[in-house]
């Protein structure tokens, strides 16, 4: 069942959309060389409590995951991309590091994710970060009243058919609100002017992620963090989207933040390798 909210719901999502996007700005701010992951954990989790938020993954027991989630943020690195445990890892040079994370406050979610590198960034892990963020942006792009579901699923798409990267179909973006998944599901790759016509009110996470060279995937032992079949390293991007009236509003963009200030995106895509 799909719920639509009222403008003053969509106000409340944005609240923890706030505190959400400051979050990972911090989290990225912190991973650099010999930082372990659970030091980032904890430093989330204080966050969080000063906040009076509410984790999303903590508990959190989906079918697909062993067990109840016992961890406040998902950190992935390098091939991994996805529900990443964070454990006992210290970050090096180069690393590729995603952070993921959904909170509630005051009964309302929000849900987000970034990749960025740590310490020396080479240039094919920026690329694979960039088509993410692009992929995202053209979906957002598409969260207008009238369009439909596929429009969404289709830029995304797009965007890595004009990388080369492949897509996975599996896990893709959702409805968000007073629970972290909601219906609807928003595949990652799909045909435009198919599926669920989009109305004002409807709120979606949405989460274009890619891997280099695969689209199958594989789990580690912890039943819960998700890599590329192949090793060849991810990025992930999302945000949550409420669809308006007039347009798009992302809940979760930190405020200094601006599509627009990603300038030469399109001279960059013109240069790139054939895919």
């Amino acid at each position: 069942m799909i719920e639509l909210k009222t403008p003053a719901e969509i106000q409340r999502m944005h609240v923890a959309g706030r505190f959400v996007a400051d979050v990972l700005f911090e989290v990225g701010r912190l991973a650099d060389v010999g930082v372990n992951l659970l030091d980032l954990e904890h430093h989330v989790r204080g966050m969080i409590e000063r906040r009076g938020a509410e984790s999303c993954y903590w508990d959190y027991a989906p079918p697909f995951g062993r067990g109840p989630f016992r961890n406040v943020i998902c950190l992935a690195v390098n091939d991994a991309v996805l529900h990443g445990r964070p454990h006992d890892y210290t970050l090096r040079d180069g690393d590729v590091l995603t952070a993921d994370l959904a909170v509630s406050i005051d009964g309302w979610v929000a849900d987000s994710a970034r990749t960025v590198v740590v310490g020396t960034a080479a240039e094919e892990d920026l690329r694979i970060i960039r088509a993410t963020e692009e992929a995202l942006e053209a979906a957002i792009e598409m969260a207008r009243p009238g369009n439909r579901l596929g429009d969404i699923s289709a830029a995304i798409w797009a965007v890595a058919r004009d990388y080369g990267y492949p897509v996975n179909n599996e896990f893709g973006g959702h409805g968000v609100g007073r629970a972290m998944h909601e219906e609807p599901h928003v595949p990652n790759k799909g045909r435009a002017g198919r599926g669920l016509k989009l109305r004002p009110g409807l709120t979606l996470a949405l989460e274009p992620w890619f891997a280099r060279t695969t689209d199958q995937i594989v789990y580690d032992a912890d039943g819960w963090t998700i890599r590329s079949a192949d090793g060849s390293r991810t990025a992930h991007s999302e945000h949550t989207v409420a669809v308006t009236e007039d347009a798009p509003v992302v809940l979760t963009r930190r405020e200094p933040e601006n599509p627009a200030t990603r300038a030469g995106s399109a001279s960059r895509r013109s240069a790139r390798p054939p895919g």
